[in-house]
């Protein structure tokens, strides 16, 4: 059977990554001890230079059982034995090395007699070199390049780029922004007795941002992340908040006792703590050549009463009486106005300029024109919400993007309507977003529903789970709320006219296939459909399933 899921186990690791079911894990992160001395509470941290050595290729042996033929292993390592553990996994256990990362911190250990201590080796290993995941397109993990920061050069990748590898100097000497975020020497703080972040019960706490980058990279929601040293609980914690699945191994009783505590307080799609870029967020240049802001880690130039009347002349001509909304949710028409900028030869590029077009009619200065759009129902819009929501739930987990960075995107948006097409084939790219921005202008109403008429559903036992297979009956042909489950994980609380219709076309949704739901909990809402939302919302906040919009969770405070 293996280990339960979503849960810390006490033991020794070798002996517990044993139970673990083999090839099942997606990604290990490991921070082993580094055999270096430390105080631990029941880890002996002076062995012997062999027994250590032995003691590694066995665990790490156990890592490899316990990945996927794809999975991947990320391993923390001080210098005194990185080389040895670099050769080991390579030539004892092939694994392939695809990357060597230093990890670069202030607050190191100061040294009288030699260099101060401020970093630690990531290395990045892959049981197949053809095949593992690795999501270099993912926005979360790319940072700004020079040309984008400094240069303000229209030819740059609008994506970033990677991080790479180089020497750097210390960020706080470095001359000119010296040090910059775009190597593969990773500049993260260590997370210091003083830090906000700080748990307080283990002296080597990882930063949430490193582990969110490397949780990103290297697996994709509801993958596996399983941590052999859970230590001060970072990995698992960082895993829930990005919706994956993980596994924490910790052979301290106390330490497992204060990562349970940790993690009970953590809920998915969490941010992440700790600043993303800890630098700053652009670098300075003498010639002071830009003007602008960074938005989502996006340079955004500076609009002003010039640019302004390009974007308002530009919507005006393209825009052929429909609202900006309309326009960000049709691509063609939204084609049309990208088009109109960049003949007028604008700064920026499409995300720029719907971002513009937004800020200009929130500050109530874009003309209004005033031609309706057809009107879209709940009702309506029933087969296919769901799907919206839950596409932009994942590029929440991924991207860390709000609807409104993939309206304004038309790459993003395009992923957007991929995802929900594989939900919900049969829609419209228009239909997808234009349901995304009715679940945002309905959430709020949603929240209040649910504190104030549903606030008993926050507590009260939850009917029994079915399988799916039930939901066939033409019992449950009727409206209603559900809760999709995968074993002990919820994946998503939905609401529909009509069960039995709904699971139908579910099942037979090539996305359902990479997630295996396997019950469904019901509550009947017939007749009387229209306050479901409000139950919904009340049993998102109850069951904190995978799938769901942060926007319909309602807040912890007013749910007590």
């Amino acid at each position: 059977m293996g280990l339960n899921q979503n849960k810390v186990h006490r033991g020794d690791c070798v002996e517990t990554l044993a139970k673990v079911d083999p090839g099942s894990v997606d990604l290990v992160f490991a921070d082993p001890p580094f055999n270096i001395g430390y105080e631990y509470d029941v880890y002996d941290d002076r062995r012997s230079r062999r027994e250590y050595l032995d003691w590694s290729k066995a665990w790490m042996a156990a890592v490899s059982r316990a990945l996927k033929p794809t999975g991947t292993f990320w391993l923390a390592i001080g210098d005194e034995y990185a080389a040895e553990l670099k050769l080991l996994a390579q030539d004892s256990l092939g694994f392939t090395c695809r990357s060597w990362v230093i990890w670069y911190y202030t607050f190191g250990v100061n040294c009288v007699r030699a260099f101060s201590r401020s970093h630690t080796h990531l290395f990045h290993f892959v049981k197949d070199p053809g095949s593992y995941t690795f999501n270099s397109d993912n926005p979360a993990v790319r940072v700004l390049s020079a040309r984008q920061l400094v240069y303000k050069d229209t030819r740059a990748n609008p994506k970033g780029r990677l991080p790479d590898n180089t020497w750097i100097l210390r960020p706080q000497d470095a001359p000119l922004g010296g040090f910059s975020a775009i190597h593969d020497t990773w500049y993260f703080a260590r997370v210091a007795g003083t830090f906000k972040e700080r748990e307080g019960f283990h002296g080597c706490q990882m930063p949430e941002q490193l582990l969110g980058r490397i949780i990103r990279i290297s697996s994709n929601p509801r993958d596996l992340v399983l941590d052999p040293f859970a230590g001060s609980g970072t990995t698992m914690a960082v895993a829930k908040k990005l919706g994956r699945r993980w596994l924490g191994l910790e052979l301290s009783a106390e330490y497992v006792k204060r990562i349970r505590e940790r993690i009970s307080g953590v809920k998915i799609g969490d941010e992440l703590d700790g600043p993303a870029d800890p630098v700053r967020s652009a670098p300075r240049t003498s010639a002071g050549k830009r003007k602008g802001r960074l938005r989502n880690r996006r340079f955004s130039h500076h609009l002003d009463e010039e640019t302004q009347k390009g974007i308002v002349d530009a919507y005006q001509e393209t825009c052929d009486g429909h609202s900006t909304d309309q326009i960000l949710c049709n691509p063609e028409l939204d084609a049309k106005f990208v088009d109109t900028c960049r003949k007028k030869g604008l700064p920026g590029d499409a995300f720029v300029w719907n971002r513009w077009l937004l800020k200009i009619r929130k500050k109530g200065e874009l003309p209004r024109i005033g031609k309706s759009c057809r009107k879209l129902t709940l009702q309506m819009m029933d087969e296919y919400s769901f799907a919206s929501e839950i596409a932009m739930q994942l590029m929440s987990l991924d991207y860390a993007y709000s609807l409104d960075d993939i309206l304004c995107s038309p790459r993003a948006a395009v992923e957007f309507d991929q995802i929900a097409k594989e939900l919900a084939p049969g829609f419209t790219p228009f239909e997808y977003r234009w349901a995304a921005l009715a679940i945002r202008k309905r959430a709020p109403q949603w929240r209040s529903l649910a504190e104030t008429r549903f606030r008993p559903w926050f507590t009260k036992d939850l009917p029994r789970a079915i399988s799916l297979s039930k939901c066939g009956n033409a019992n449950y042909e009727q409206p209603g709320v559900y809760v999709l489950n995968y074993g002990n994980q919820h994946l998503y609380v939905g609401e529909t006219l009509n069960l039995k219709h709904r699971i139908e076309r579910m099942l037979i949704a090539d996305f359902w296939g990479n997630f295996e739901p396997q019950s469904v909990i019901f509550v009947s809402t017939k007749g009387n459909p229209l306050p479901q939302y409000g139950l919904r919302s009340a049993l998102i906040h109850r069951v904190q399933p995978l799938f769901n919009s942060e926007l319909l969770r309602p807040k912890l405070e007013a749910a007590i």
